[in-house]
């Protein structure tokens, strides 16, 4: 089945983002779009992905609980899981291993955590914009072990890419999905950086406020619509077949 998705959404946990990108505002915006499938993936927090399932489960939509980490070399790699305790896990291990900084809410911005009525129930207290000590690779690594997938994000741009960081996508870990921005142009990267050659390319908005949630443009084709299934794609373990709209369509076979 083809699914439209958008796997890199903030809400209002992230600092830089609106105060209106709230569970329900987010995933009301994304039913109204016509997205199927969606991701929420706040820096380096985990904090708002409850309430945003459950308001997901109300309205119809898969959400997929995530996070986009800010790795130790300062680049953004987007981390997916099957279940809320698997990314609660996760955000378990990354505060274990970040810096212990306290957020400057009239510098950064606020960082909100809301139930699935979109009251406020807290505020995270950690700065969530610095970056922690967990590389690329290890990332990758603790995201697989805890039956999720971990994928640079929005390789194309000049700051918090892994291409930015390092130059180009490392040989470890052996990422087989990768993100480019809606404005990337993924025939150009591909001559510059063939290490992405085979890999499934998604196109996700990591939209920050609520108008910048676009149309549904991409699509992948899943056996179900289901978070697992998703996963099993982007990890290879599955054929993946996508469309790009910079690309058209594009396939890799399973890397089993």
């Amino acid at each position: 089945m083809k699914v439209f998705y958008d796997l890199h959404l903030h809400s209002c946990l992230s600092p830089c983002g609106g105060d209106d990108m709230t569970p329900n505002n987010l995933v009301n915006m994304a039913v109204l779009l016509g997205y199927q499938l969606i991701a929420v993936t706040d820096h380096n927090a985990c904090g708002n992905a409850k309430a945003v399932m459950e308001a997901g489960r109300a309205a119809g939509l898969v959400v997929v609980p995530g996070m986009e980490l800010c790795t130790a070399e300062e680049a953004h790699v987007v981390c997916l899981f099957p279940t809320l305790k698997a990314a609660e896990a996760f955000e378990a291990f990354v505060k274990e291993n970040s810096p212990p900084l306290q957020n400057r809410p009239e510098i950064f911005g606020r960082q909100f955590l809301l139930d699935s009525r979109d009251e406020p129930v807290g505020e995270e207290e950690r700065m969530l914009l610095a970056a922690s000590f967990v590389t690329a690779e290890e990332a990758a690594k603790k995201a697989r072990e805890l039956g999720g997938t971990a994928f640079p994000a929005h390789v194309d741009r000049d700051s918090y890419s892994l291409i930015a960081s390092l130059g180009a996508i490392p040989p470890e870990p052996d990422f087989h999905t990768a993100e480019i921005s809606p404005q990337g142009d993924p025939r150009a990267l591909l001559r510059t950086n063939p290490e992405l050659m085979g890999k499934l390319l998604l196109m996700d908005s990591d939209a920050h406020y609520l108008e910048n949630m676009p149309d549904p443009a991409a699509w992948l084709e899943l056996p179900e619509n289901t978070p697992q299934a998703l996963i099993a794609v982007l990890n290879g373990e599955l054929p993946a077949r996508w469309y790009h709209p910079g690309w058209g369509e594009g396939g890799r076979c399973a890397s089993e």
